[in-house]
């Protein structure tokens, strides 16, 4: 036999078609995050008064209701159905992610709704009912010493596992469909055209990922809304000072004390053309204006709700020295049961050297009266 006649013959160009298109496994898989879709879609839209904001209207989109208790439930829905549509999940698929807690309580709720393995990477700080709840759908935890750690843990662990690292921090914004298909954008502006004020002069968004704020910043430009986007960032993050300086690599070295918000680095899901103004919370205001809203509302809401109320409250007050009138959305992320050992927890603020009496009384005021005269500004750009 020639050398010629040893080489190897050229794939068949024109293979036969195979039986199925795709696996009956990634088929059901799809139905099942549909049917929780259709389940789970729509979140209350809370309108609590407050006596000194007069004209003022103020709106909470309550997405602690979701079957997995926070605004989670739905990017985790969302990662995991973009995994298996770009053919990455499949039966078996162990499942890897890097948070902070609530998105991996809701991942690990999915993967065991599909029947996947699923491995959390987060940091020893993550409160133990989170943690708990991980455990409850089945999941496990793996600890870092450092926020910063969890990216090139997880991708690791995916490595060695053959899994699929789902990285909420990158493909936030990538697989929510901004323009509609029932987001948490087109919801709040569906649920508000009954409201006296329809279309809000401003949503209030923390950033975690990003890729809410990504989400409702491409959605008002879609519609070509007036509504504009207030990104109310933490003490310990990386992404206000992106958003003032435009630079992408800045870092902060010390972890976020807000669970669920405020990154060590600017993730890729951040996306800060579509924001028209941002400001840094302190922390001492993020608990108060949390434990203030919890009183008025009568439920407990966590650390991130209480950033954002904060950022409402802020608005308001300028739209107050203004003389303006209208309405105010923002969300309500999760509920407050889950820190229990720490924002509710006098011991905790204490270690913490966080003193919320200014921040309260502050607060107290303002929505009595209408005059907000903070112990500190905020950082605004």
């Amino acid at each position: 036999m020639t050398e010629h006649q040893q080489q190897k013959a050229p794939a068949d160009p024109f293979p036969p078609l195979p039986d199925r298109v795709r696996d009956d496994w990634q088929r059901r898989a799809i139905r099942i995050l549909q049917g929780d879709a259709r389940r789970s879609a729509d979140t209350h839209l809370v309108n609590p008064s407050f006596p000194g904001l007069d004209g003022i209207s103020i709106y909470l989109k309550d997405e602690s209701t979701h079957p997995t208790g926070s605004l989670k439930h739905r990017l985790a829905r969302s990662l995991v159905l973009y995994g298996i549509c770009n053919g990455r999940i499949m039966r078996g698929t162990t499942l890897v992610e890097a948070s902070s807690g609530s998105t991996a309580v809701s991942e690990a709720y999915f993967a065991d709704l599909l029947g996947l393995p699923f491995i959390a990477v987060m940091p020893h700080s993550t409160s133990r009912q989170k943690i708990a709840e991980i455990k409850q759908f089945g999941g496990q935890c793996h600890f870092v010493d450092n926020a910063a750690m969890v990216y090139d843990c997880a991708q690791k662990i995916a490595d060695e596992t053959g899994g699929h690292y789902l990285d909420q921090f990158t493909n936030a914004e990538r697989a929510t469909d901004w323009r509609g298909n029932n987001n948490i954008a087109e919801s709040i502006f569906e649920q508000m055209e009954g409201e006296e004020n329809p279309v809000p002069d401003w949503i209030v968004m923390s950033p975690g990922t990003g890729g809410t704020s990504a989400t409702l910043g491409r959605y008002i430009r879609y519609r070509n809304l007036p509504t504009r986007l207030c990104v109310v960032d933490v003490e310990h993050s990386a992404f206000f000072d992106c958003y003032r300086s435009g630079d992408r690599s800045v870092t902060c070295p010390r972890p976020s004390r807000i669970e669920g918000i405020g990154r060590p680095r600017v993730e890729p899901s951040f996306l800060p053309d579509v924001i028209d103004h941002m400001i840094r919370v302190p922390d001492a205001a993020s608990i108060a204006a949390m434990r203030i809203l919890s009183d008025r509302i009568f439920r407990r809401v966590g650390g991130s709700t209480g950033t954002n109320f904060f950022g409402l409250c802020w608005i308001a007050s300028q739209m107050i020295r203004r003389g303006q009138t209208g309405s105010l959305v923002s969300l309500i992320c999760d509920s407050g049961a889950r820190y229990t050992d720490t924002y509710y927890n006098e011991d905790w603020l204490a270690s913490e050297k966080l003193d919320l009496a200014p921040w309260t009384d502050a607060l107290e005021r303002f929505l009595a009266t209408g005059n907000l005269d903070l112990p500190a500004r905020p950082e605004a750009f």
